[in-house]
């Protein structure tokens, strides 16, 4: 009898999914979409490292040790390098990980039968890239030297010594790499959350006809519902860099200014995601889940917060572009760490302007279309 019973709810109930497409969907695309972006954003393997060659000796046995570095699928020349302040400003700019300095006379103390010091600096700001740049750079050069020990029919020696030197972070501390991530982490979940509710909560308790029928329009309503949560957002967030350069040793080597500026255009992009999720949403459960899966997944997948973008197939890596906490990072990163100045950072702040332009706009023109 209860079998029979619960078999007729059973029957009853596929009908009402099969009905639902999207449920539907949601059972059976849902888990395969996260299979395929965990799957692939999920890695720890670096390949095709942005390095810059500083070739000071130019002769044959300089430009076969850099030809090793490229052959090995690990690294990409990207840059030929003559002075220091053009390293600094492509290390600055996010542009390398790494840099190459083969000094003069490599050649002639490698015929002379000298062990030659190669310089190897790494770009600190991600220290898990870092180790495994140092890592492959190592395994490379050792590589190097024992096929040149067996082409002199040695095997005792090493012809190549690397040292090694980290920019921005010596120690390799990983704090200095993950708190920075975690406050765009922080600040985009809490402000597009919090704005999310804002709209649909006039709605259900029904103010929303009250403020429609008001002699105000959807960009003034829209703009006076971010303002305070803009200010709320701020000054907590502003609390966040506090506690985590108090706790965790977190250096501020650029403008106070300039940082303030940063988190300002973030937050108020992230406030707008939450308007356009509030201006679409139903009720405050349904905007709540929606602002969770649109600031959280991007957030931590995307923005190089923990994985490396560039290890990252093409499409996500194209779809990493639309992601603002990407470009929050590396200016925040470049401040706080590199002490980097407003012209470094221009297109990562501009691009965190467009995004915030785009999401009031069209939660402005959603609202504008459900007032008319």
């Amino acid at each position: 009898m209860i079998g029979r019973r619960a078999l007729a709810v059973g029957r009853k109930e596929f009908r009402q999914i099969a009905r639902d497409r999207r449920t539907l969907g949601i059972l059976l695309f849902l888990p395969a979409f996260f299979l395929l972006l965990f799957g692939y954003a999920l890695s720890w393997d670096i390949r095709d490292v942005r390095i810059a060659i500083d070739d000071r000796d130019r002769t044959a046995d300089s430009r076969a040790l850099v030809a090793s570095f490229v052959a090995s699928g690990y690294f990409q020349n990207v840059a030929t390098i003559r002075s220091d302040a053009e390293l600094n400003s492509l290390m600055d700019r996010n542009l390398i990980r790494a840099a190459l300095v083969i000094p003069s006379g490599f050649a002639r103390d490698l015929g002379q039968g000298r062990q030659v010091a190669v310089q190897m600096l790494l770009n600190g700001d991600n220290a898990n890239t870092a180790t495994t740049v140092m890592g492959y750079a190592t395994a490379i050069m050792r590589a190097e030297s024992t096929r040149r020990l067996a082409a002199a029919g040695s095997a005792a020696g090493t012809p190549f010594l690397t040292e090694s030197r980290i920019w921005y972070n010596p120690q390799l501390r990983s704090a200095l790499f993950l708190v920075p991530g975690l406050i765009a982490y922080i600040a985009m979940i809490t402000a597009v959350v919090s704005t999310a509710l804002s709209i649909v909560r006039e709605k259900e308790r029904g103010t929303i006809e009250q403020i429609r029928m008001a002699p105000i329009g959807a960009p003034s309503f829209i703009l006076g519902k971010t303002l305070p949560y803009l200010l709320i957002s701020l000054v907590a967030e502003m609390g966040i860099v506090f506690v985590a350069m108090t706790l965790f040793g977190l250096p501020m080597r650029g403008s106070w200014t300039l940082l303030l500026v940063t988190l300002s255009l973030f937050l108020v992009g992230a406030l707008g995601l939450g308007l356009l999720v509030s201006s679409v949403a139903e009720s405050q459960q349904v905007a709540f889940q929606v602002a969770l899966l649109a600031s959280f997944l991007p957030t931590l997948m995307l923005s190089g917060f923990i994985f490396p973008i560039a290890s990252m197939p093409p499409v996500l890596q194209t779809i990493s572009y639309i992601v603002p906490a990407r470009y929050f990072l590396i200016a925040l990163r470049g401040i706080m760490l590199k002490g980097v100045g407003l012209v470094t950072i221009r297109v990562e702040l501009l691009a965190l302007v467009a995004y915030a332009l785009l999401v009031l706009g069209l939660a402005s023109v959603r609202l504008r279309r459900q007032w008319s």
